[in-house]
């Protein structure tokens, strides 16, 4: 559904959708349920041609979400991706500690004035590990906060640590018990400070940002992460009425507020998705144009992506990326890094790529130290890869052969896909929960730009 943006938020409008924090207090609409369906089956030798829709990105959905627990206001979001399992989850977290969820197609309403619980319980957090950015909201705004140990994806230990320690420094006082974090803010709530990371972490600076904007004093976040996600949560967090400066930097200063309103967001485009159509596009030798999505948003890897022989042009809103089925692919090395360096979550991507480029790459992993977890499944569709430690040689091969696969992870399971966009015959890609994470309605999509793809 597409609708004028003034319309959107023109609050009679919102009311007659149900968006009020009058109904906010109804039953939940949860939206539609992922599917129950755990293969896709990919025919390859099809080029990709036509459009495709990118979605809002679930890395800034998942944090926004997380911020409406900063006000008992309620906060609109437009362009919020609907059918991921990861959206179901936090909204289950957010239903649990007593939030009201509404949705409309890409609209989605929340209002946290009803919280009744500030426990996070194991049996939601561990789905998603993005579960632990209700930490920060929950111990700002109520004074405390109980949080289970996040699970998620098995691609690195990616510890909390960080997260608890920068806390402390606000002045909560945190302990670990029977696998959940106790927290509980000094009388008067949380003190200004100066933190420094002591490495970049995305999820660090999320949770320390928002417990900062209600925090007493001035908050000064050194050495924090750069990603648009980071920038997108922090305009919302200004919209609601927090004093944040240094986005987009790696110093980022928080002036406390009393307290914080309703606003009204739309969600910026996915970067990874928007990454991931650009890669089939190359692989498979096709053009697509790439619908609401933004090229500065992924300059290192368009920037990789180039020097393959792949042809990247901004037109307007959309992207639109082409490749010459004549002219191979050439081989690069990349290297992940904390934006605005190669993100690690195009690196399968890209591996899956070079599997079938001219020549030799190097792929480096620096983030995590378990995502090359897809390699076997590439090797056994015919990839020439070998792992020395955090980096992986990959010979490109002459052809890639269709084979029964097993997703690992989110990005490894999408990697599974491209590769068998190109493979000679039928790939089978088992466990794609995982896909169902983080990439909507991806066999319709590829499926509407000629892909042979389909639930099995």
């Amino acid at each position: 559904m597409t609708v004028a943006k003034e319309s959107i938020w023109n609050d009679s409008v919102l009311r007659s959708r149900g968006f009020s924090p009058e109904s906010l207090k109804g039953a939940p609409d949860k939206g539609p349920a992922p599917s129950t369906l755990d293969k896709i089956k990919v025919i390859g030798g099809q080029e990709l041609h036509g459009d495709i829709p990118i979605s809002g990105a679930k890395n800034c959905a998942l944090k926004l979400m997380c911020a409406a627990l900063l006000t008992d206001k309620s906060v609109y979001f437009e362009n919020a991706p609907n059918s991921l399992r990861d959206m179901q989850s936090q909204t289950e977290l957010l239903e649990y500690l007593g939030c009201a969820v509404k949705r409309e197609g890409s609209l989605m309403a929340i209002n946290a004035g009803p919280v009744k619980t500030q426990t996070a319980p194991y049996d939601i957090v561990r789905k998603m590990r993005g579960s632990i950015l209700v930490l920060g909201p929950l111990l700002a705004r109520f004074g405390e906060a109980k949080v289970s140990l996040p699970g998620g994806c098995a691609i690195g230990t990616r510890p909390v640590d960080m997260h608890i320690k920068a806390l402390e420094e606000l002045g909560a006082q945190i302990t670990l018990e029977e696998g959940y974090i106790n927290a509980r803010a000094p009388a008067g709530g949380l003190q200004g400070a100066k933190i420094l990371f002591p490495k970049v972490s995305v999820g660090a600076t999320e949770n320390l940002m928002m417990a900062a904007t209600l925090a007493n004093g001035t908050t000064t976040l050194v050495n924090a992460a750069r990603e648009p996600e980071i920038t997108d949560l922090g305009e919302c967090l200004i919209k609601m009425g927090a004093k944040i400066t240094g986005l987009g930097t790696e110093r980022i200063t928080i002036e406390g507020v009393n307290s914080l309103g309703g606003a009204h967001h739309a969600i910026v485009p996915d970067r990874i998705e928007t990454g991931t159509y650009m890669v089939a596009a190359a692989m498979t030798g096709g053009s697509l144009r790439l619908k609401n999505a933004r090229l500065e948003h992924l300059s290192a890897a368009a920037g990789h992506l180039s020097q393959t022989g792949v042809a990247i042009d901004q037109d307007g809103a959309d992207i639109i990326v082409s490749r010459d089925p004549n002219i191979p692919l050439k081989s690069i090395d990349i290297m992940t890094e904390p934006h605005p360096g190669f993100p690690t979550d195009l690196q399968a991507q890209f591996m899956a790529m070079l599997t079938i480029a001219e020549g030799a790459g190097l792929v480096t992993e620096t983030i995590f130290e378990n995502r090359f977890m897809h390699v076997p499944e590439l090797s056994r569709m015919g990839a020439n890869i070998t792992v020395q430690g955090h980096s992986a040689i990959v010979r490109g091969v002459p052809k890639l052969t269709g084979a029964e696969v097993m997703a690992t992870d989110l990005r490894a399971s999408v990697a599974l896909v491209l590769a068998g966009l190109v493979a000679e015959g039928e790939t089978t890609i088992n466990r794609i929960y995982h896909l169902e994470r983080g990439y909507e309605n991806i066999v319709e999509k590829l499926g509407g730009v000629g892909a042979n793809i389909k639930h099995a």
